[in-house]
């Protein structure tokens, strides 16, 4: 097939023209930009980040509300009444999440040491501690989907139809922990700055290929698009998840919940949907298997940490 506007005996150079210096401008001011926003997160990798932590607690909250008012919340402050079991399920979360609460602000205030993989010092992140400006909220979502989310600013929801997966407080502690993760190391600022760089990227390769063909513009987008989805969007998702286990694990060992029950949970997780999953650089979640296997090699230090917080042996 014949592409409009290029010319084989010129191979790409034919086809870009007089693009490239516009292409190349455009690139380089993105690279900069991208360097300028960098930050040193929790785990010591480097994220770029172009919001500010009063934004994201805001539209944190602002998502939270919206979700709260179109999803069926038990024991919600409007409610008429509420079953005695259901009340217990919602304090029994509530309780995980304070416990969790106090883990998260006791591990910054000690300078976010990853105790789980044996070390003894750490650092926080280049925006300081995040506890202090979160106005946590743990809430239940009446409905059979097997999810849970924290936001920006520590609004956490889990869904009931995750219980059976819990099976059992130490395994809410790991998804809670795990979410939680997610809002300490500003996955939800990373990410949306992630797409404002990629949009901007969309927006200048329109603008230096509007002029061709619409097959040549077509192929040109669809090739930037899919790079950005398996080059730069999914994997980085993959590494917030692996990010958020880490996290998650030190909170849960510094909360006294057992973290024995992280692989087993993560076995239970791949059960789910009869198993079937897509291939893992195709996924933005890491493998359950995978999951597993990581926590159990962390396993020994997981313990240890458990014991020098908790001051006692687990059964």
């Amino acid at each position: 097939m014949r592409i409009p506007g290029y010319d084989r005996s010129k191979g790409l150079a034919g086809m870009l023209g007089g693009r490239g210096m516009i292409i190349l401008i455009i690139a380089v001011g993105l690279v900069i930009w991208w360097f300028s926003s960098q930050q040193t997160g929790i785990t010591g990798r480097s994220q770029t980040i172009t919001t500010s932590i009063e934004d994201e607690n805001r539209m944190g909250l602002e998502a939270y509300m919206q979700v709260l008012a179109e999803e069926p919340v038990l024991c919600a402050r409007g409610a008429t009444s509420c079953a005695i079991d259901e009340t217990r399920e919602v304090e029994r979360i509530r309780a995980i999440g304070r416990r969790l609460q106090a883990a998260a602000t006791a591990w910054e205030a000690e300078g976010a040491v990853m105790t789980v993989e044996g070390k003894t010092a750490g650092s926080l992140p280049s925006w300081g501690a995040l506890t202090d400006t979160f106005n946590w909220q743990f809430n239940v979502i009446d409905a059979d989907t097997p999810n849970a989310f924290a936001l920006p600013g520590g609004f956490v929801a889990i869904y009931t139809g995750l219980l059976p997966v819990a099976a059992n407080d130490d395994g809410l502690a790991a998804i809670m922990g795990h979410e939680i993760g997610h809002a300490l190391a500003r996955h939800g600022g990373e990410r949306m700055s992630q797409q404002q760089i990629m949009s901007f990227g969309q927006v200048a390769v329109g603008l230096a290929f509007g002029d061709m063909g619409m097959d040549t513009q077509r192929m040109v987008m669809g090739a930037f698009g899919l790079g950005a989805d398996l080059g730069v969007l999914k994997p980085f998702s993959r590494a917030h998840e692996s990010e958020a286990d880490l996290i998650g694990l030190e909170l849960m060992a510094r909360a006294c919940f057992d973290p024995r029950e992280t692989p087993r949970l993560w076995r239970r997780m791949a059960e789910l949907g009869d198993g079937a999953r897509p291939p893992e650089f195709l996924s933005t979640h890491p493998d359950p298997e995978a999951r597993a296997s990581m926590f159990e090699k962390l396993m020994p230090s997981a313990v240890a940490a458990y014991r020098r917080h908790c001051g006692t042996d687990l059964n």
